[in-house]
């Protein structure tokens, strides 16, 4: 029989530095280890396949650590990251796990409306399993129907929704699956976005990425993200930032939390990886704007001839703690056009020392108020600015507000 002496903390300490060197372990290397710590395996001439399963759960468990984006980060400090990592998973779980507890707890006050829609619908001859109704700042509904869902099913779901509780409901397709109809109120403003880009000469890939989606709170989600340098290295570095911020606030996971998570990730890779990070969270119903800048350029907004800069004095993510991005908030005024950019385009003037100031000019100037031509005469702008040489990666989006 194989007796292991024993397994403690300096063994697996040591095994732990042989991986971060090497990648990985092998038979020779184990025992190795263990004569060093003065451990000994009695009995192993006759155990080749026991040690041999040892090293390869050994090396899969290292392999499957590594593919979790939660933990990479700087090896030397694996063991305190991993602990800081699982705290925020652990607040936003908590967060989620309590908010679950509340709806529970709470006497449900749109029980009468939840059955007067079942009834209505049951005459329809629409059979449903379960309805839920909330209102956090709109009504946000959810139906999970007897058979799949079909365009008739929708349109008389929207109808009585929306007769029951006096104000218009829409489904939220984004949020919808198979049996689950995911409802909410409409919008009270309408949104038209248009994006341009240019990648710098001579470079065969653009290190900024863009992203606009919805959330299944029916808010809308905009984001530049501007990678250090340009190039592949640059397109990494945003690429990732940006797909983190996109699963984990679709995963259910706070802004805060999703920022601390993503911020932390880039800082203890084991490189340099930085990247600016421009959000801009949009309520359609209540009218509202979030603005979260980490290290990113101003943003723009313009009503007619009036122009509102937003900028912050952050460093970009993976620089500084994210308890340093910047937040601000705005009201929606019918008419309103936002414009967020990379510092590609910011930077392309060379005859102003506040380089913020030209856009700014240039809006005022801009008669039309058609995205896509904004967006188009703004990079346009900053090509000419440099003679048709582009010295940096440039992306611009715009974003015109209107009330319905």
């Amino acid at each position: 029989m194989m007796i292991w002496h024993t397994l403690n903390g300096k063994i697996i300490d040591e095994i732990f530095k042989f991986l971060i060197d090497k990648q990985e372990i092998n038979r020779k290397n184990l025992l190795e280890i263990f004569a060093k710590c003065n451990c000994y395996i009695v009995g192993i001439e006759n155990k080749e396949d026991d040690i041999s399963q040892i090293v390869r759960t050994i090396n899969l468990s290292y392999k499957v650590a590594k593919t979790n984006f939660i933990w990479k980060k700087r090896v030397e400090e694996n063991q305190k990251n991993i602990s800081k990592q699982l705290d925020g998973v652990s607040k936003a779980i908590k967060k989620m796990a309590k908010g679950i507890e509340n709806d529970i707890k709470i006497d449900n006050k749109y029980e009468l409306q939840e059955r007067q829609i079942t009834e209505l619908l049951k005459i329809k001859g629409i059979e449903i399993q379960d309805i839920s109704i909330k209102k956090e700042g709109r009504y946000i509904l959810e139906v999970y129907l007897e058979e799949t869902q079909d365009k008739n099913k929708i349109e008389n779901i929207e109808k009585i929704a929306t007769q029951i509780l006096e104000e218009k409901i829409v489904v939220n397709e984004e949020a919808s699956v198979g049996k689950k109809v995911s409802l909410l109120s409409d919008d009270k403003y309408v949104m038209a976005i248009a994006t341009e880009e240019s990648t710098k000469s001579k470079s065969e890939v653009s290190g900024d990425t863009m992203l606009s989606i919805r959330l299944k709170d029916g808010k809308y989600l905009v984001a530049i993200s501007d990678g250090m340098g340009t190039g592949t290295k640059a397109k990494r570095s945003s690429t990732q930032a940006i797909k983190m911020l996109e699963n984990l606030l679709l995963s259910g996971f706070e802004k805060n939390i999703s920022l601390e998570l993503i911020n932390r990730t880039l800082i203890n890779q084991n490189q340099e990886t930085f990247a600016t990070l421009d959000i801009a969270i949009i309520d359609l119903y209540l009218g509202n704007i979030e603005f979260i800048k980490s290290g990113a350029c101003p943003t723009y907004i313009k009503n007619n001839k009036k122009i509102q800069i937003i900028k912050s004095s952050s460093l970009p993510t993976g620089m500084v703690d994210a308890n340093q991005i910047e937040t601000f908030d705005k009201d929606i005024t019918s008419g309103d056009i936002m414009l967020m950019c990379s510092d590609g385009i910011l930077d392309a003037n060379i005859e102003y020392k506040n380089k913020e100031l030209w856009i700014k000019y240039l809006l005022e100037d801009i008669e039309t108020n058609n995205t896509r031509k904004i967006a188009n005469l703004v990079l346009n702008e900053a090509i000419d600015n440099n003679f048709g040489n582009i010295k940096d990666d440039m992306s611009v989006m715009v974003c015109k507000f209107m009330k319905k």
